[in-house]
């Protein structure tokens, strides 16, 4: 049975990141520093074998994936569903702000509450178990679409997390147990005949970018 390798990269920075501006689903564009990443990014794979580039349709995840897109002389494939979570109103505020301005939707973020939903803004909240579902449901679809040696997939902080998650079997309410780095390559594998498990192969690794990226999510 033939594995599929997933190289799972997060976006680079953005001046989002480094404000500590909960961004979800708002189209944040990369910064100079977040540009260098991916170019960074993109001449570390130059020569690496893929059979897809998936990205988030956020422009923070093109910009990451269209260099190396570019430099393999292969199309992006566009996927909505690995967008970031969504925050509602909380979108756009740094944490002491939306501590502030929506103290009950900032505990239950605070406390990982699994099914609440904040107040709405320019876009619909998402609970922590619905983005979960989603993200999870987005890459097996696309895992299990076509038979692949090796894919990258270009997506958000958030995401990463939840793919660590379920590769650990961790629950989704405890604290965050991974590093997610601006512009990280995250190696994983997986099985046609195991459609639901997936295997931690590296992570968090940033050896190819010239300083070190954030890992800003509380």
């Amino acid at each position: 049975m033939s594995t599929t390798e997933i190289l799972l990269i997060r976006h680079g920075e953005t001046d989002w990141n480094l404000e500590r501006r909960l961004q979800g689903h708002l189209d944040i564009p990369l910064n100079p520093e977040g540009l260098r990443q991916a170019e960074a990014l993109a001449r570390h794979l130059d020569g690496v074998a893929l059979d897809g580039i998936f990205s988030s349709d956020l422009q923070r995840a093109k910009q990451t994936a269209l260099p190396l897109a570019r430099r393999l002389g292969i199309d992006v494939t566009i996927e909505r569903g690995l967008r970031e979570r969504c925050y509602g109103a909380l979108e756009g505020l740094r944490y002491p702000e939306a501590a502030e301005r929506y103290p009950a939707a900032y505990a239950a973020l605070m406390a990982r509450d699994l099914d609440a939903r904040f107040p709405a803004g320019v876009h619909v909240a998402e609970t922590v178990r619905e983005f979960s579902q989603r993200t999870v449901d987005t890459l097996l679809r696309l895992l299990t679409s076509a038979s692949f040696g090796r894919i990258a997939v270009v997506t958000h902080g958030g995401v990463l997390d939840y793919i660590y998650r379920l590769a650990h079997n961790l629950p989704l309410d405890q604290p965050r147990g991974c590093d997610v780095f601006n512009a990280s390559i995250n190696r994983l594998t997986w099985r046609p005949d195991q459609p639901r498990q997936l295997r931690v192969e590296g992570w968090a690794d940033v050896a190819h970018l010239e300083h070190m990226s954030l890992d800003e999510i509380g």
